[in-house]
């Protein structure tokens, strides 16, 4: 069930559309360094419950191409655009993770919400995921820039690093391989790209007032990533948002308390 659809002359996004006769449809965004596979436990349930799940590789990760330029917000977001028109889709509920979330968010400013009817971010790396002057709720700036220099020297160390501090509850070493091999499939400027994007996107606090669709925000209160505050900035920034903080998880909710994730997830789509 799976197929690439050209965003540019020599770009081609990978797509998994396992149910496409499905009632209602959620395109899947998924975070740094992953793939759609890290909603591998959101699919198993959603599809037994009859919706239509895409998962989406952005360009440089999973199954994707993998230029070298091309990775900024705004470029990111036009390759959602494209998909939505090659697959038609209408009134569907978009869903980010992480800097897929971000990305959601952008998408939502830059191209007026097109065809969205309803947005959920999770563990969402907006309104910013390093501290600013104006907003000290994120990462230190040189975090980011070490993740970057160590992409460049050993990204397999780093990702084993970052996997390290995904999750709140324990994961077995064999999950731990599976989500460390999720990364490996990326390209290493793409991982280098995106992480240089966290420095330099700073409009997402203008974006996020653009959203006009309801807004589901799901949140680990543990997370190390994308620091809680950052929901509640998403909270207060986006209206007609509703947020529900998970208690035990940190960045990867989607698996720490899945049923719960689940649940909401579906009870957000079905209002």
């Amino acid at each position: 069930m799976g197929y690439y659809v050209k965003v540019e002359s020599n770009v081609k996004i990978y797509i998994e559309d396992p149910n496409p006769e499905g009632e209602k449809t959620i395109l899947f965004l998924h975070g740094w360094p992953g793939s759609h596979k890290l909603f591998e436990y959101q699919f198993n349930k959603l599809l037994q419950e009859g919706y239509r799940c895409i998962g989406m590789d952005q360009r440089g990760f999973g199954e994707s191409d993998k230029p070298f330029m091309g990775y900024d917000y705004d470029r990111l977001s036009d390759d959602i655009r494209e998909v939505v028109e090659v697959l038609k889709l209408k009134k569907f509920v978009l869903a980010g993770h992480s800097t897929g979330g971000a990305i959601a968010i952008r998408y939502m400013a830059r191209h007026s919400g097109y065809e969205v009817s309803k947005l959920a971010l999770f563990a969402a790396a907006a309104p910013s995921l390093i501290q600013r002057p104006y907003f000290p709720y994120g990462l230190k700036k040189e975090d980011v820039i070490e993740i970057i220099k160590q992409t460049y020297s050993d990204r397999p160390q780093m990702l084993r690093q970052f996997g390290g501090m995904f999750f709140f509850q324990i994961v077995t070493q064999s999950f731990s391989d599976w989500f460390f091999q999720i990364g490996l499939q990326a390209a290493s400027w793409a991982t280098a790209a995106v992480a240089n994007s966290w420095l330099n996107e700073e409009n997402l606090f203008s974006d996020m007032k653009k959203i006009n669709v309801p807004t589901l925000i799901l949140h680990g209160i543990h997370d190390r990533v994308c620091l809680f505050p950052l929901a509640e900035a998403q909270n207060q920034g986006i209206k007609n948002s509703k947020l529900v903080s998970f208690k035990y998880s940190g960045h990867g909710l989607f698996y720490d308390e899945r049923d719960k994730f689940n649940s909401e997830l579906i009870k957000f789509i079905d209002e």
